[in-house]
């Protein structure tokens, strides 16, 4: 995506070989830094304080986390502890497992010197198929979008609801819900994007902003809670939402607060779509109450970071001194309210039977 002209994607090899570098999502949307990861450590530190974040991007960059490891010791012992150090992070993404599992699998089969080489091929083709699988996702999502905009007076945008951020700084390049978004955009569709804040951590109001504002896509930030009133009085034709973990039966689990619009989206008739790559497909679960939810840091809710007039960026306490925090991080909406899933090969509806249908090569349980 383009960042002040220039096109990036949100990790790739520093140009001398030795590191990986990354944009540091903390800092936005106030600033637009890059980090280097040199060790195992970086890659994991990176994961866990959110540096990377975003199902896909965190699977990549686990990938990359283990050539960083296997360049100081090839081992299996080093191979397994850098599979179990990076597995540790975070629970909920799927990807993390399915990236760490693919390289180590096709690692431990190779000779220890063989193994930092392999490594970083095997990031590389990682990163790759991501950025392919997430065009894919925008030509199968861009016809909903092209049948709403066919039913629209001359001129009229097409309103899309988003959730936390589900686009390109959530994964290698494109993103997953944005991804339709994208394609209507350059196709000369009117859009308008509904921006959720998503508290607590505001990935929408400083990520998913800061996406649209740089590729020129029309959007309003709004509350989390206002998405309902929204639908109430028919200004949203579309929720588009990611996954960070999606069951083989078609529950889809999300950034918490996505159930909550899958509820006002089934009471008003507004289609609730959720993107999901084919990496973020758990085939083990068959129901969504068993994905394990990420507990998030208490101060991620009781204190709120911005920018002073002077440009100075602060962090300030919100909540009374000794008050109790609860953090769940992620949410699970059933199959049942999801209107349709959004995948690479097309799209299906939210069942066993329909992701099935696409993936039939895929074994459940």
């Amino acid at each position: 995506m383009i960042v002040s002209g220039q096109p990036y994607r949100t990790i790739w090899p520093s140009p001398d070989g030795a590191t990986v570098e990354i944009i540091d999502q903390t800092r936005l949307p106030h600033a637009f830094v890059i980090a280097r990861l040199a060790t195992l450590d970086d890659a994991a530190e990176a994961i866990r304080a959110m540096l990377v974040r975003g199902a896909p991007l965190i699977g990549a960059t686990s990938a990359w986390g283990l050539w960083l490891a296997l360049r100081a010791d090839a081992s299996n012992t080093a191979l397994d502890h850098a599979h179990a150090t990076l597995l540790a992070t975070r629970p909920t993404a799927v990807n993390l497992r399915w990236a760490l599992d693919r390289v180590r699998t096709q690692l431990a089969v190779l000779a220890p010197a063989a193994r930092a080489d392999a490594a970083r091929r095997l990031a590389m083709e990682i990163c790759d198929e991501d950025v392919a699988l997430n065009h894919g996702l925008a030509a199968a999502g861009l016809p909903l979008i092209q049948a709403i905009a066919a039913r629209k007076k001359p001129g009229e945008c097409v309103n899309v609801l988003t959730h936390c951020n589900a686009g390109w700084l959530a994964t290698v390049d494109v993103g997953t819900a944005t991804a339709p978004l994208y394609a209507a955009h350059a196709a000369g569709i009117p859009l308008h994007v509904w921006v959720d804040e998503t508290r607590p951590r505001n990935q929408g109001a400083s990520l998913t902003a800061w996406e649209l504002l740089n590729q020129g896509v029309p959007h309003t930030v709004i509350v989390d809670n206002a998405g309902g009133h929204l639908m109430q009085h028919g200004q949203v034709d579309l929720v588009i939402v990611g996954t960070d973990r999606t069951t083989a039966n078609g529950d889809v689990c999300n950034k918490i607060g996505t159930y909550l619009k899958a509820l006002a989206a089934r009471d008003n008739g507004v289609p609730f779509y959720a993107a999901v790559p084919s990496p973020s497909i758990d085939w083990t679960l068959r129901d969504g109450r068993d994905i394990p939810i990420e507990e998030r840091p208490a101060t991620e809710v009781s204190h709120l970071t911005g920018r002073r007039p002077d440009g100075t960026v602060i962090t300030v306490a919100l909540t009374p001194e000794g008050s109790p925090v609860a953090n769940p991080a992620f949410d699970v909406t059933p199959a049942r309210l999801v209107t349709g899933l959004i995948t690479e090969r097309g799209v299906t509806e939210a069942s066993a039977t329909g992701l099935r249908r696409l993936f039939p090569e895929r074994r459940v349980g």
